[in-house]
């Protein structure tokens, strides 16, 4: 029975969070309710407040979980990158993270929301933080395998946070625009060629 119960409660949650992402991405984080969800899952209020305090404590928990499948597919992409050619770590990076143009409106309208409460603010600062240090390494070793080495990781952890930020912005507005995207990978590659250094020279 406990395994059984534990498994349903799995699924009841999982049904949340992806309800909670359609109602998020439709009518946007500061105008969704409990209620939302819970219509969109087919549960009552009591199967939300059995998994959940309140709705921003069901996005930080589809946060985590986008995180770890991303954190997942990245791993998966740099550990088959070719060491022959130093493109494919760049090319395997963007595709492991693509522009999601819902989760954006989703992520920018809650950090926004959490900007004006300074404890979840602090919450997400620690989050994004595990989240970099935990990717980090991934890059590390897939550099070291091309023959380069990371001197400052924190700094190129901050930098590639804020090329995959700033040019989804641009990548969003301009969908059809191949030029976009051409420089959103140049930039990449340019910070982990300004972040490293050849083995042999360093």
């Amino acid at each position: 029975m406990p395994g059984t119960v534990s498994k349903r409660r799995a699924r009841t949650r999982q049904r949340l969070l992806d309800a909670a992402l359609e109602v998020f991405a439709e009518v946007g984080f500061g105008r969704s309710t409990v209620e939302q969800v819970c219509d969109r899952a087919g549960f009552t209020r009591g199967a939300f407040y059995s998994n959940f305090s309140s709705l921003d404590e069901l996005f930080l928990a589809l946060w985590e979980e986008r995180s770890a499948r991303m954190l997942g597919d990245v791993r998966r992409a740099l550990a088959d990158i070719d060491p022959a050619d130093p493109e494919s770590a760049v090319r395997a990076a963007i595709a492991a993270a693509p522009v999601d143009d819902a989760w954006y409106r989703i992520t920018a309208e809650f950090t926004a929301h959490a900007l004006r409460n300074p404890g979840l603010r602090r919450v997400m600062a620690a989050r994004e933080r595990a989240i970099r240090d935990a990717i980090l390494p991934v890059f590390v070793t897939a550099l070291r395998r091309l023959g380069r080495r990371v001197s400052d990781e924190s700094a190129l952890g901050d930098a590639l946070v804020a090329v995959h930020d700033g040019t989804a912005v641009q990548v969003l507005l301009q969908p059809d625009d191949a030029a976009v995207r051409a420089r959103r990978e140049a930039l990449f590659r340019n910070v982990l060629d300004a972040y490293s250094t050849p083995m042999e020279s360093a």
